[in-house]
């Protein structure tokens, strides 16, 4: 990422030093093959599309991967060493990745977690079979990374999953333990199992998918967006949540586009575009090329944005840019819906104080300032905008969601019962509630930036949806637990109930956690935070 991008977003004198402080990598950039060639690809095709990646201005905007998907396998020999296909690349892999290289681009490549790729499964790919990794895991690490020269790999699941049912975090550890036995384990890893896997896997790969593939279509986008609302807590620290490949330039209106591109940022998903560079369309290369937006996406601290406030249909995410707990966030206001909408949200909500000064990322222009106290968005259907907003100040927040929890034992598999998951509730603040917390002492939930100016006394009011039998086991920090016996369910029609109890929080950062270790907790929706007075 160059530095004019970071400079656009950090305050005068800020940038190196924050940037210096990031010790990770920010989310992959770059093209891929299968959203417009599937497995019908070749040589020629890549080098085209490299070409192009770098005659457009794309590479000097960030974009560096070219990353070649399902369908250049061949067949393996007697000694199982992979061949590529000798129609569409008759002279190999190596060739390719070393071209990808002197273009100062780098190069990813594919395989499948089992025995089958997926387009031998989807396709009909008769070379897929047996390609996969499943069995030749050392020896296709050796060839792909250091024979063939390739910086990244999509490890899909079709031949693992939907056809051997093999266990997700046992297999994908087999194969990150074997790229590190030979020397590879400077590879960035994509785990491309069409959910949120599970906590596992942030030590073994950069990103990990959390939908099933993406279509040029609006209720695709739509679809893994709902997917990834709730997901915050689990990108940090150079682990991100994979949205899947760009369709921008595939069909998608230039609104829909907006929303698709500038959501990706905001929620700092990879960015790898799906169409032909070739042939794309001024208007998508130009949204592709929005410096603006590539900068939040980019931003050193790698952080992901959270719903902040539902308003009708619609939502309002934020985001921290340049600095933790500074003065300026990235804001979008999100329409999914059908019809207008209208959408305001306090400043205090956004816990930024005094005149704010406001900018238009999509349409990269500056705005009024705002100094009444609410910022506010009149909305289209499928569309979006997205601001960058500095206050004067920045204030303790008031609420803390239940979605923005970290949750060690989430998954979205789908696999077993009555695991915790984040579930729709429309009574709750942010429309969803934690469900099936507890039962045992490692499915907690865990807010670890809970944060006081000062320190001292505090009211904590928690909102939740009563359980039968239910406790809720709170701990502030690493004191001992308090221990919260809510009302039981309510015959009246009220779903949510409240709680409230005195705690104490140190300056700074605190962290605290919230679970059942014998017994079910009831469904959370949020906590609130009132400062008593000295």
């Amino acid at each position: 990422m160059n530095r004019l991008l970071l400079a656009f977003l950090l305050p005068a004198g800020t940038m190196i030093a924050t940037a210096q402080q990031r010790n990770f990598e920010p989310p992959i950039m770059g093209w891929s093959s299968w959203n417009t060639y599937r497995v019908d690809i070749n040589d020629r095709l890549i080098r085209r599309q490299a070409g192009a990646m770098v005659e457009l201005g794309l590479k000097d905007k960030g974009y560096r991967y070219i990353n070649i998907d399902d369908g250049f396998f061949g067949h393996r020999d007697a000694d199982g060493k992979m061949h590529t296909h000798p129609e569409r690349f008759p002279d190999g892999l190596k060739g390719i990745a070393e071209h990808i290289h002197a273009l100062g681009l780098k190069a990813g490549i594919y395989s499948d977690a089992g025995s089958n790729t997926c387009g031998s499964i989807w396709d009909n790919d008769v070379n897929g079979v047996g390609a996969g990794l499943y069995g030749h895991e050392h020896e296709d690490a050796e060839l792909y990374f250091k024979d063939w020269g390739f910086d990244f790999i999509k490890i899909d699941y079709c031949g693992a999953g939907q056809e051997l049912n093999l266990d997700e975090e046992r297999r994908y550890s087999e194969i990150r333990r074997a790229f590190d036995d030979v020397g590879c384990g400077n590879v960035s890893i994509n785990i491309c199992r069409w959910a949120f896997p599970g906590t596992w896997a942030k030590d073994l790969a950069q990103s990990w998918r959390i939908s099933g593939d993406i279509a040029p279509d609006w209720n695709s986008v739509k679809h893994i967006i709902g997917k990834n609302l709730y997901l915050s807590a689990y990108c940090r620290d150079g682990h991100y949540n994979d949205m899947d490949m760009l369709e921008i330039g595939r069909g998608l209106s230039p609104s829909e586009e907006e929303v698709h591109f500038g959501i990706w940022c905001m929620m700092s998903s990879p960015l790898l575009i799906g169409c032909d560079l070739t042939n794309i369309p001024d208007a998508s290369l130009r949204l592709l090329s929005n410096e603006e937006l590539i900068a939040v996406n980019q931003d050193p601290l790698g952080r992901q944005a959270k719903v902040i406030l539902r308003v009708g249909e619609g939502y309002i995410l934020a985001k921290d840019i340049g600095k933790l707990r500074g003065n300026t966030r990235a804001v979008a206001f999100y329409n999914p819906s059908e019809s207008p909408c209208d959408m305001e949200i306090a400043t205090k909500d956004l816990e930024l104080s005094g005149t704010l000064r406001v900018r238009d990322l999509v349409q990269r222009r500056d705005l009024p300032d705002v100094r009444d106290g609410i910022l506010r968005a009149c909305l289209q259907p499928h569309s979006v905008k997205i601001l960058r907003v500095e206050g004067e100040g920045r204030t303790e927040p008031e609420i803390y969601e239940a979605e923005w929890a970290y949750l060690p034992c989430f998954q979205d598999l789908g696999k077993t019962e009555k695991d915790v998951f984040y579930a729709p509730c429309p009574e709750a603040s942010g429309g969803t509630v934690l469900q099936y917390l507890g039962g045992r002492r490692e499915n907690h939930a865990v807010w670890d930036e809970v944060y006081s100016e000062n320190g001292g006394d505090y009211l904590m009011t928690i909102d939740y949806v009563p359980r039968p039998y239910s406790k809720i086991e709170v701990a502030i920090n690493q004191e001992s637990p308090i221990n919260i016996v809510p009302e039981s369910p309510r015959n009246d029609g009220q779903k949510l109930a409240s709680t409230t109890v005195r705690v104490r929080l140190n300056p700074g950062f605190n962290r605290i956690t919230m679970g059942n270790a014998y017994g079910w907790t009831p469904d959370i929706d949020c906590f609130r935070l009132k400062r008593l007075a000295r």
